[in-house]
């Protein structure tokens, strides 16, 4: 009997507590309410909600209508809740070919064109490096080089990283670098860690720009990679001036429709509802076979519940919840479009922000690609700043436990929307449904016609939209402001935007 009291004692201590668990926290979308909202986002008549389709700016319309009827503010910039987005929709040209020398590349097969005007050149070739300059470090790979009227061939990414965000940045600067140089075209020799199919189908398709990014030279200069089965000894032909031959049809652009969805919450605090605590998660998917590649015979829609309706879900959650019970700090909700096109709805907000980027006090995005434990929650970006204990505090009161920065090796940080605000000195975390490791189970429903509703676990999903919310409302009240861990990357940039010492 000794033994036994004590445990009884915390049997009955705990049973109460237990039997609460269950119940829905009050201020929360209930279950089933979080499975309609999931159920209609995953539907096939919203057909993976594409950026630039129809079904997208009617994904877009719900989430605007949610907002409305939980009471949010409309931001200036965003009537409607709608922040518009210039987007350009860019189709690869039809035909296209590459000699050097005796090498040949096609279209469709080794050699992607992903911008420019017709051409069709004879010349020489000239090979520059990974064609980076970083006057700070003293790099020019094109210094001693004559570009004129040559195609430039670099190696693919940049020397500072090969993650997705150094991917789109470095071929923006690259080739504004090669044409200021007078070259006629730049080609990429590709070496990214993902499969070469996936990145020609990612870029050989029609996708998307944004508008007035760059002037109508730079859309008008070919740029273009090429997957040489020897890299090595294509660019002892090219430093040896085998002859150039590029031709292509040329790309073709049209401007096409959409938008982020954006409210707020003021905070009460007299003083800290000055800052901001941005709240994020990407809303739009890949579409459909005939838009993006694969399917099966009886399914051709992506319908995305995993990436990312329920992460949409989990912000609609969030906006609910803080719109009953404001925080200390305001509270922007941004429910982000075409990330899967490059990050580019946060992209084109961070540049334009509705509300100042040094009123940003710190960013919590969500976005994931699938669960494979429901007993947890992952966090990606622990120990980047101050706000861990809010956020493990967050899991931990809704009874899951957190998972610090799982699948390192995927580079997860880098590749969210979140990484839009870091770059540019916002702090952030990310927060994903509970998993380790991008295993298979992962992957069989990663931007796979399988990811379907019907697959998930409510209970959980619900559990992980509370543990969201929570972790908006600890960072949104926290006393001290969050801010970079000392010595993070980012810190300097983030030192920059506010303005401290």
């Amino acid at each position: 009997m000794t033994q036994f009291v004590p445990l009884l004692w915390l049997l009955l201590l705990a049973w109460p507590f237990a039997i609460h668990a269950q119940e829905p926290p009050p201020g929360h979308l209930d279950v089933a309410t979080v499975e309609a909202h999931l159920r209609y986002l995953a539907s096939d008549e919203l057909k993976g909600r594409r950026t630039g389709t129809a079904e997208n700016r009617q994904a877009a319309e719900f989430l605007a209508e949610r907002f409305r009827e939980y009471g949010l503010q409309e931001p200036a910039g965003a009537p409607g809740y709608l922040q518009p987005l210039p987007f350009l929709q860019v189709a690869p040209p039809e035909k296209g070919t590459l000699q050097v020398g005796d090498d040949a590349f096609r279209l469709g097969e080794d050699l992607l064109v992903v911008q420019g005007a017709p051409l069709e050149m004879e010349g020489e070739g000239v090979f520059a490096g990974y064609g980076w300059v970083d006057r700070l470090n003293g790099r020019n790979d094109f210094e001693g080089l004559d570009c004129r009227g040559k195609v430039v061939f670099v190696l693919g990414g940049s020397p500072e990283g090969r993650g997705l965000r150094d991917l789109f940045r470095a071929m923006e600067h690259k080739r504004r670098w090669a044409r200021e140089r007078g070259a006629v075209a730049l080609v990429e020799l590709y070496q990214l860690p993902m499969p070469w199919p996936f990145f020609r189908r990612y870029f050989g398709g029609k996708r998307l720009s944004i508008g007035g990014e760059a002037g109508a030279t730079d859309k008008a200069f070919t740029h273009a990679w090429i997957n040489a089965p020897d890299k090595g000894a294509l660019k002892l032909k090219i430093k040896a001036g085998a002859p150039v031959r590029l031709e292509h049809s040329g790309a073709t652009k049209r401007a096409i429709a959409a938008a982020n969805v954006v409210g707020w919450v003021p905070g009460t605090d007299s003083l800290l509802r000055e800052e901001y605590v941005l709240v994020t998660a990407h809303f739009d998917h890949v579409g459909t076979a005939a838009q993006n590649g694969g399917g099966t015979p009886e399914d051709s829609i992506y319908n995305g519940a995993r990436d990312n309706a329920i992460g949409t879900v989990a912000l609609l959650n969030a906006a609910y919840h803080l719109a009953r019970n404001p925080a200390r700090r305001s509270v922007i909700f941004l429910a982000v479009n075409a990330e899967e096109m490059g990050l580019l709805g946060s992209s084109y907000y961070a540049e334009h922000p509705l509300v100042p980027l040094e009123k940003t006090v710190f960013n919590l995005n969500t976005d994931g690609a699938g669960y494979t434990d429901t007993t947890s929650v992952a966090f990606v970006g622990m120990g980047r700043t101050n706000a861990d204990s809010a956020l493990v505090a967050s899991a931990r009161a809704h009874g899951l436990q957190p998972v610090i920065n799982p699948a390192p090796e995927q580079n997860l940080y880098e590749r969210s929307d979140n990484i839009s605000f870091s770059a540019r000195g916002v702090p952030s975390v990310s927060i994903s449904p509970g998993f380790r490791e991008m295993n298979e189970e992962i992957m069989r429903h990663y931007h796979q016609v399988t990811d379907e509703a019907d697959t998930l676990d409510f209970g959980y999903v619900a559990r992980f939209c509370r543990v969201f919310a929570e972790a908006v409302r600890r960072v949104a009240d926290q006393p001290e402001r969050p801010f970079w861990a000392p010595g993070d990357p980012f810190e300097p940039v983030g030192k920059a935007l506010y303005h401290l010492p």
